[in-house]
């Protein structure tokens, strides 16, 4: 049976502009790629992050098209050939996991996807005033999360301060963990000093304090940091097994942090994974604003990976027009709630 392959661009729109220090979010970008196989269809995402992914250059779609011209070369030999477009080996990875499910979706049974356990999660505050950041805080408590992630950076830094010491004269660290997300937001000379600030409120840890590419003054940091420091975009762009234990062994961070999207799909993601046990460095998983498929797709991956982390798989909700999802955000965690049959509508895309 010949397998024969196509893509869709799609573009997910935001309920509401979400903020972070790189700029206002309305409308993100993502592609398909569609499989068949006689009576057989699967379904990958390719969620290429505009600004962000490595893979973000003039040459994507061309990118797209040639692996739809040569997918019967089969997943390894296109992985192999995809080493720089990290979002596309993701989707490929996926498409192949869709088809050879029994029904498209279920791409790695288990008892999350037979609705028989959840994954913890954080819930995301987003950058914006100081009454919407306290609005969506007060929300996320009220929902039952026991981890926040609120995003820092964009905002004058004695508000965001503010904002932590209200979180706090309200719940302690054993009620609620809070991880900040810096996203490279902080200069090399002042990031240490904002460290120490930070690290008075019990914080879990802090995301990407400085711009990434900065390996000996993240390293500087990592050493000399009161607060855990995760890196987040530090990892994109390393492709080599060689070049990723380079960085680790540089900048000996106390966690990392993991976008499939970003880093080259699951097997990129076991790798750093693989590297970071070996050191002793802890990690979790976390989406890159993909639609529901996408985010589907990490979700059964990561509760296979059993970490005793809250992961960063809350960001289903945010966009007008996503698909329809098996996912449900509960008390703080993610479930899966079976709906029969969950068809990917292909029509919306087009």
């Amino acid at each position: 049976m010949t397998m024969t392959a196509t893509y869709q661009p799609y573009t997910l729109n935001f309920k509401q502009a979400s903020g972070t220090s790189r700029g206002i979010l309305k409308t993100k970008d993502t592609w398909f790629i569609i499989l068949n196989e006689g009576e057989k269809k699967g379904v990958g995402e390719c969620g290429m992050f505009r600004g962000l992914s490595i893979d973000d250059r003039p040459d994507f779609e061309d990118k797209l098209k040639w692996v739809c011209k040569n997918i019967q070369l089969g997943l390894d030999a296109l992985l192999l050939q995809l080493e720089e477009f990290p979002s596309i080996q993701f989707g490929l990875e996926m498409a192949f996991k869709s088809i050879e499910s029994i029904d498209g979706f279920d791409l790695f049974p288990s008892k999350f996807t037979k609705t028989e356990d959840s994954i913890a999660i954080n819930g995301l505050i987003w950058m914006g005033t100081e009454s919407f950041m306290k609005q969506q805080i007060q929300d996320k408590i009220e929902a039952g999360f026991s981890c926040i992630k609120m995003k820092i950076g964009a905002i004058d830094f004695q508000t965001e301060i503010n904002l932590l010491k209200s979180i706090r004269k309200e719940f302690n660290s054993n009620d609620i963990e809070l991880r900040v997300d810096a996203n490279g937001a902080f200069k090399p000379s002042e990031a240490l000093e904002k460290l120490k600030i930070l690290s008075d409120f019990d914080l879990h840890s802090i995301e990407q304090p400085i711009k990434q590419g900065q390996i000996a003054e993240m390293a500087k940091l990592c050493k000399a940091t009161p607060l855990p420091i995760a890196l987040d975009e530090e990892l994109i762009g390393v492709f080599s097994e060689e070049k990723k234990q380079a960085l680790l062994e540089n900048i000996c961070p106390q966690y990392i942090i993991l976008k499939p999207t970003l880093i080259g799909g699951f097997k990129g993601s076991d790798s750093w994974i693989n590297l970071a046990h070996k050191q002793n460095i802890g990690w979790w998983i976390t989406s890159a604003l993909e639609s529901n498929v996408g985010l589907n797709a990490i979700a059964q991956y990561t509760y296979g990976l059993n970490s005793n982390l809250p992961q960063g798989l809350g960001t289903g909700s945010l966009f007008s027009n996503n698909f329809d999802s098996p996912l449900l955000v509960k008390n703080g965690t993610l479930q899966y709630n079976k709906v029969e049959p969950w068809k990917f509508n292909l029509e919306v895309c087009i």
